[in-house]
Order: structure tokens, then C-alpha cells, then sequence
């Protein structure tokens, strides 16, 4: 098993930044990639941003350029640095490990992420 523990957010004004953090712990052997996810009140989880452990990064359209996400390999934990907020930021965010040789998501239990306009 894995466990996730996100950690970070807040309230923020519009063009501020916030970094969340999600650590993992157990057997994280299993995870190969690392995602963040967010979901609006009212509206489905989507993806945000997601780092394999290769180091190999990918961004959601709405993100590019204002949000980064990193690793920290000894410490387990990987971080997105939200910079340029926009009131849309606005979600929980998720932390998402996913193990692809079995097939396993693996879901932390959320931030709140709120940025006021």
C-alpha cells in the first residue's frame, strides 16, 4: 500500500503563489508517476500537472507556464509551485500515485486551494 499526504494550501489574493507538497510513504517502490489533480466545487477532477520518475514533467493547457512540479527523491515528496494564481485556480487539490505494473491509483486526501480575485 501507499499513502499520500498533501499538504500546503491556503487562501491566497490573485497573483500570488502557494506550494503544495505531497509525501508518500509505504511501499513507493509500486508508484510510477506522481499527479496532481484538482476539483472545483461543482465541476469533475481534472488533471493539473504530473512527474514520472524519470524526471519527465507534463502540464495541463491552463497551467503551462505558471505552475512547476519538482521531486525530491530522498524525501519521497513532490511539490507544485503555483505561481500567477487566478481565481479558476480555485479547488481541492489531489495528490495521485499511480502504479502502472498494477494497475493501482493511489489518492491522498486533498488541499484546499482558494485564491480570492
Amino acid at each position: 500500500q501507499v499513502q499520500l499526504v498533501e499538504s500546503g494550501g491556503g487562501l491566497v489574493q490573485a497573483g500570488g503563489s502557494l506550494r503544495l507538497s505531497c509525501t508518500a510513504s509505504g511501499s513507493t517502490y509500486m508508484i510510477n508517476v506522481i499527479g496532481w489533480y484538482r476539483q472545483a466545487p461543482g465541476k469533475q477532477r481534472e488533471p493539473v500537472a504530473g512527474i514520472t520518475n524519470g524526471g519527465t514533467t507534463h502540464y495541463e493547457d491552463s497551467v503551462k507556464g505558471r505552475f512547476t512540479i519538482s521531486r525530491d527523491n530522498a524525501k519521497n515528496t513532490v511539490f507544485l509551485q503555483m505561481n500567477s494564481l487566478k481565481p479558476e485556480d480555485t479547488a481541492i487539490y489531489y495528490c495521485n500515485g499511480r502504479s502502472l505494473l498494477y494497475n493501482t491509483n493511489y489518492w491522498g486526501q486533498g488541499t484546499q486551494v482558494t485564491v480570492s480575485s
